[in-house]
This record gives structure tokens, sequence and C-alpha cells, in this order.
């Protein structure tokens, strides 16, 4: 019976396992150093205690603190092992996170720099463009389907127009012109609101006329357009005071962009950089343009 269960794998397991924690005993059997240390600080405890709290809308009891720690224990140590076990090196995961940190930590120190008025007055004028007011524009306008009513499509809009001209009691304006999907009035519309609704070219047509009474036939993908434009509010520039937070907040994001970049540039000159079969022949590009041969 004895030299059956002397047989038995799991005992071997099992003695093994008892020979290899006495020898590492023996060879660490001194004080534990720093590198081996792990400290739970009462800012980690409260970290631990914070997002609980943020979760569940309650404290830990003991024994969820408890569990919370032993957890960040656990991950740690396993963490630690992981690293002297190389389990980092290789893995492109791991490898681009690390790398992700790195540019985060970068930004955050970029992220505390504060312009004064006069850098961020040199931004807004430099990048007008992002911050300008633009152009707005309300107007009537009368639909004429050419489609429907073919070549006679521009005589009748002439003859519309002359009649609107003279302010001609017998025109119904809600009633003229051919149904349109978009109805007649418009207010406070940009380039862009107008170019979404008939189209770029019309859009520019009209922007480039002037308030007052009925004018065109105005082009469109539909068809023609006599507009009435009854206010046009020119694109300006807004004061710092009215998008500083803005302006801020874009001058910001650039200034992370640009130290991120030096910041990258400049550690990229302490490696040498070696690139092994750059002009190798088996590239994709080679193959395609061997095939068009």
């Amino acid at each position: 019976m004895l030299k059956k269960w002397l047989r038995e794998p799991l005992l071997h397991f099992l003695l093994i396992g008892a020979a290899l924690f006495i020898l590492y005993g023996l060879q660490n059997d001194q004080p534990v150093n720093n590198e081996n240390r792990i400290v739970i600080s009462e800012a980690n405890i409260d970290r631990l205690l914070t997002v609980w709290q943020k979760k569940w809308q309650r404290l830990p009891t003991q024994s969820e603190l408890n569990g919370m720690i032993e957890a960040q224990i656990r991950e740690e140590v396993l963490y630690r092992e992981s690293l002297a076990m190389g389990l980092d090196q290789n893995d492109a995961i791991v490898r681009r996170r690390l790398a992700q940190k790195v540019e985060f930590i970068f930004s955050d120190i970029a992220s505390q720099a504060e312009p004064n008025d006069t850098e961020l007055e040199a931004y807004l004028t430099e990048h007008a463009d992002k911050f300008g007011v633009p152009a707005r524009i309300s107007f009537q306008q009368i639909y004429l389907n050419s489609d429907k009513r073919g070549q006679q499509a521009v005589k009748d809009a002439e003859d519309m127009l002359a009649a609107l001209s003279q302010q001609d009691p017998s025109i119904d304006i809600t009633a003229a012109g051919d149904p349109f999907m978009f109805g007649q009035q418009h207010e406070d519309l940009t380039s862009h609101g107008v170019a979404r609704l008939f189209g770029k070219d019309f859009s520019a047509s009209l922007f480039s006329l002037q308030a007052g009474g009925w004018q065109g036939p105005v082009q469109s993908g539909y068809g023609l357009h006599l507009v009435r434009i009854s206010d046009i509010k020119s694109a300006s520039q807004p004061s710092l005071d009215s998008v500083r937070q803005k302006v801020l907040n874009e001058w910001q994001t650039q200034q992370r962009q640009t130290m991120n970049e030096q910041f990258y540039l400049n550690l990229k000159t302490q490696y040498e950089i070696i690139i092994e079969g750059l002009d190798r022949k088996d590239t994709l590009a080679s193959k395609t343009g061997s095939n068009q041969n």
C-alpha cells in the first residue's frame, strides 16, 4: 500500500513544491528590501473608499474594504512578478499602453501652461477662421419648378418678378410659384445653412445680393427661385472676452500637440535608429508594380 502511495504523481508534485519552497527560503533568508515591499498607504485606502462610494453611493463595510485592499495587493504582486518574468516585453498592447502613458504625463505638464492675453489675442488673430462669426441672411423665396414648366420657366419667373416689383396686389405671395419642400420663409441662416437646403451655388449667389425687393431668378438644383432678402448680417470677428474659453481651449490643445511632438523628437535623438530591410523587393508596392508590368 505504501509503495502504491509513493508512486502517486500528486505526492511527487507536493514534495517537489516543498523542496523548492525550502530552497527559496534558504536563499532569501534576509530582511525584505524596499524593492520587495508593498505599501498600501492611507492615500491608497482613501482612493479605494472614494471609488467605492462613487460607485455604490455608500461607504464599504470593513470586510468589503479588506477585499479591496487584498485585490490591490494581489494586483501589485502579480504585476511585479510579470515584470520580473519579462512578460511586458514583446507585447504590442503593453508597449502601446506604456507609450500612451508617457504622452499623457507630458500632456498634463503642457496643459499647466497659462497664456496671457497677448498670446491669446495673437492666437485669435492667427486663427480667425475658427472663431469668426459667420454672415447670416434672412430671406423669402418663390420657387418655379423647371422640370414642370420646361422652357417656360424663365419667362414665368421674369413675368412674376415684374409683377412683384410693381407690388401688384393681385399676387398672393404665399401661393405664388410651385410647392417647395422647404417652404418660403427662411430666417438667420449661415451660408452653410443655405447650402444645406439649396446647394452651394445658390448660397453663393444669394449672399452676393443686397437686401431689398424681389430679385432673381436664382438657380438651384431644384429649379428657379425669386428671392427677397430682408436682412443680411456681415461676418465679424468676436472680441477675446466673448470667446476667451474657446480660444484658451484651442490654444492649450495646440500647445500640447506641439510640445508632445518636440518632446518625442528630443527623446528620439537619444537613440540610434536602425531600420533593416527598408529596400526590400518583396513589399506590397513592389508586387503591385511588378504585376502591372
